[in-house]
């Protein structure tokens, strides 16, 4: 179900069989106890089709966080989909197929001005900008740099605009924007993504332009650079026009 659901809807869809669960063992003669724990074993087991830990642990934790909120602020059961309201407000469908809210770590791109060189007011984009770590950590690495950044969500888009006041933070659609005109655009987003940010930049982006993703590697070409960060997440640097790797069958 995860490879196939666009996330989160994994997680909702299992957390929702959790309150189906829980609200039906009783039924059965289950006593409260005996379906509190049935319903928690359902959700650590079911958190192993979680593909990373952070969903794994979002999964799992679902159910019990919402049964203790719920119970102990004596809410009606379908209250758990309140969450789900602020999720949808601060994650809008449209962005279920990108990347989560992970911030960019603060120092993640200290060595990238050295090995993609940018001449002083250069463009550089950030595609699905959130709060705004990546804009920070961009401007640390290029300080004569123009920075634009662009977030689907409005509240994380102002939110965002008021953290990087000396960028140009639009709402929008990354994949609906052109990438024309951009020196340099960074991306963190999902293995899932890489693909389709290299078509984009393939066909948007100028030669000599470069591609910066941070932790997940584009596959189908060669990195000009792979950067090593503190937070253990490695840097992919890639500069246009790309090329191909050569698979040998």
């Amino acid at each position: 179900m995860t490879r196939m659901l666009p996330w989160p809807l994994p997680a909702v869809c299992i957390w929702a069989g959790a309150w189906a669960l829980y609200t039906q063992l009783p039924g059965v003669g289950a006593s409260l106890w005996l379906s509190m724990l049935l319903t928690n074993v359902l959700g650590v087991l079911a958190s192993l089709l979680g593909r990373t830990w952070w969903r794994r642990l979002m999964i799992a934790l679902g159910f019990p966080l919402s049964l203790v909120l719920t119970q102990a602020a004596t809410l009606p059961a379908w209250s758990w989909l309140l969450p789900l309201l602020v999720l949808l407000l601060i994650y809008p469908l449209n962005a279920w197929r990108d990347a989560p809210l992970f911030p960019t770590p603060r120092h993640a791109l200290k060595d990238l001005a050295a090995n993609a060189p940018l001449a002083s007011g250069a463009h550089v984009f950030d595609a699905g900008c959130g709060l705004g770590d990546g804009l920070l950590a961009l401007r640390a690495a290029y300080p004569a740099a123009q920075l634009q950044g662009l977030e689907w969500s409005w509240p994380l888009r102002a939110l965002c605009a008021l953290r990087c006041p000396w960028a140009q933070v639009r709402q929008g659609d990354i994949w609906q924007v052109s990438w024309s005109g951009y020196d340099l655009v960074y991306v963190f987003q999902r293995p899932e993504s890489m693909p389709r940010a290299v078509a984009k930049a393939s066909t948007d982006m100028q030669p000599g332009a470069w591609l910066v993703s941070l932790e997940f590697e584009a596959c189908e070409i060669t990195p000009f650079a792979r950067l090593t960060t503190r937070a253990g997440k490695p840097v992919w640097v890639y500069r246009l026009p790309f090329e191909q790797k050569i698979t040998v069958a």
